[in-house]
């Protein structure tokens, strides 16, 4: 009890104080606040992208792939996914089941001019009514055994050679642009075009995925059962909101390596300041600790208290570094890989700055405190 009343009285004390030691005091500060919002503005590219990447994913929509390191799945399997049970059938009485392969096209920047890959996806004729949310802006759709495509408009806005008409290379013929579409609040850059015309084109024998549509999200079990039970499937079902996570996993890793390890550096530069404000501020406050010493105020209460000082000076730093990051970043437009989203700096992002604000405080602090609880009450008095 008695080393709680001093703990209480030592924190008041400094806290009363800190107008006096305004320089170090906004060197705390200023520190956590520009460690703390460049954390939460990186952070905000991976919550913004994985935002994105669900934008349009729906509860009724079911992704299967071949097992494996490439997770190809054979031509021969389109047959049997078709005849799954639980699948929705479309207008034409067949089963809304869309096979996909995918190729990398090239693109510059319409800005910089840099260079930057695109998925080109071969898709079957069943896709708009998988996908409700594309809708065609400007042109046609393309037409099956047909060396062309559409773009969506993130493709338009953001790189060159996508006008209606423009010819595209690939594989020896030239392909052509009859379309631009949105999709959604999906914003990034990709390119549909039939995908029988695609494999042919490319001599592939394999399709990426299938993607297809449930009569309703109970049937999900039912179908992923048969598809299991069948000895000529050698598949993995997902709901397509697992699909885009394993998709986005590698991205957000990235992503997120950059955001620690940037933020990891400015850390440590802030918290190497706050330790020399701190030290700065417990030499001038020698006599004072001498002769809170000598009345009996326990070493450890003292080290506590500078502790609590260091975290209470981190917490206006981590708040306003949030604010920072809020009022400067969230809501601004990235494109990275051909990947456009908008930053989103959430509340989860802002719980991650004030906790990495607190564990800078706590570090910065302790070897100050260490060195005020240590100093002899002879050694301080004489020194000062």
């Amino acid at each position: 009890m008695q080393f709680f009343k001093q703990l209480m009285a030592l924190v008041r004390l400094n806290l009363s104080g800190i107008t006096q030691r305004l320089g170090p005091v906004l060197t705390v500060v200023i520190g956590v606040t520009c460690a703390v919002g460049t954390l939460v503005s990186l952070l905000a590219m991976g919550s913004g992208a994985q935002r994105q990447a669900m934008a349009n994913v729906r509860p009724d929509r079911v992704v299967i792939t071949g097992v494996g390191a490439q997770r190809d799945m054979p031509l021969d399997a389109a047959v049997t996914i078709r005849n799954l049970p639980g699948i929705r059938k479309g207008v034409d009485g067949e089963s809304i089941v869309t096979l996909e392969s995918t190729v990398q096209l090239e693109s510059r920047r319409r800005v910089t001019g840099t260079r930057i890959n695109f998925p080109l996806v071969g898709v079957s004729s069943t896709v708009e009514q998988l996908l409700p949310e594309l809708r065609l802006t400007d042109g046609r759709m393309f037409q099956r055994g047909l060396y062309e495509f559409i773009v969506s408009n993130p493709c338009v806005r953001q790189f060159t050679g996508f006008e209606i008409g423009a010819r595209r290379p690939i594989r020896g013929n030239d392909w052509t642009i009859v379309g631009h579409f949105d999709i959604g609040a999906a914003q990034q850059c990709v390119a549909y075009t039939d995908v029988d015309t695609l494999n042919s084109a490319i001599g592939r024998t394999s399709y990426d995925r299938a993607t297809l549509m449930l009569s309703s999200p109970s049937d999900f079990e039912a179908l992923r059962a048969a598809a299991l039970a069948d000895p000529t499937l050698h598949v993995e079902v997902m709901h397509e909101r697992e699909a885009v996570e394993l998709w986005f996993k590698q991205l957000n890793a990235l992503l997120n390596f950059v955001s620690y390890f940037v933020g990891s550096i400015m850390a440590i530069g802030a918290t190497l300041g706050a330790v020399n404000s701190l030290y700065a501020m417990v030499d001038s406050r020698r006599r004072e600790l001498a002769t809170l010493k000598a009345i009996g105020f326990r070493p450890g209460a003292i080290v506590v208290s500078i502790l609590c000082e260091s975290v209470v000076l981190a917490i206006p730093g981590a708040l306003l570094g949030c604010a920072l990051g809020w009022a400067l970043f969230n809501g601004l437009s990235a494109s990275p890989f051909g990947f456009s989203f908008q930053l989103a700096v959430t509340p989860n992002l802002a719980i991650i700055g004030v906790v990495w604000a607190l564990v800078m405080g706590v570090i910065g602090g302790l070897l100050p405190a260490l060195r005020a609880a240590r100093v002899p009450v002879t050694e301080a008095l004489r020194a000062t």
